[in-house]
């Protein structure tokens, strides 16, 4: 079934379907379970998405604001055509280990304890976003901006990072496993 152009507004289950180009606005989908569910041109606005059971859920072109998305498996995610953008999201604890999310947006998120272990970051932009605790190890994070994000930890000997961008407050992250202490 598919589910064209609605508006979805404070809502706690959606039947399953293929949702393209619907707004979900102050949804709290919490532990829900949206395996097989696609959803195409979609904006998640306000909604709490965290803990749900997904199994070969499709996300193509979607944008999440103000989402509250603990926890979420996005490496079980179909991964065709798979891509989406954060705006002033908390993504603590979510994996997106293994997949390839170029290009991706993620401004003023918290992405605490957010696994990146093998997934391929390249020029993804992280603006203004807590990466406290991240794992990163053989990440691609090839012309990544990372200029305004912090707390992050990430070896450069282990991930790749060619023409990445950081700040000089940044560097402390970088170099951290050497244990220097560096001061202005």
């Amino acid at each position: 079934m598919a589910i064209e152009d609605q508006l979805v507004e404070k809502k706690n289950e959606l039947q399953m379907a293929t949702y393209e180009n619907c707004i979900f606005k102050s949804c709290n989908f919490e532990r829900a379970d949206f395996s097989s569910y696609k959803f195409i041109d979609c904006i998640f606005d306000n909604c709490n998405l965290s803990l749900i059971t997904q199994e070969n859920i499709a996300i193509q072109d979607c944008s999440f604001k103000d989402c509250k998305i603990l926890g979420f498996p996005f490496f079980k995610a179909n991964t065709f055509n798979l891509s989406f953008s954060f705006d002033n999201c908390i993504l603590d604890h979510s994996s997106f280990q293994g997949l390839k999310i170029k290009k991706t947006s993620f401004v003023n998120c918290s992405l605490k304890e957010v696994d990146f272990e093998n997934t391929d970051c390249s020029q993804s932009v992280f603006d203004n976003c807590n990466m406290e605790r991240a794992l990163f190890y053989q990440t691609n994070m090839v012309s990544a901006d990372f200029r305004t994000a912090y707390n992050y930890t990430l070896d450069p000997e282990f991930n790749m990072l060619k023409g990445a961008k950081f700040s000089l407050d940044g560097i402390p992250g970088l170099l951290h496993k050497y244990k220097i202490k560096i001061t202005n």
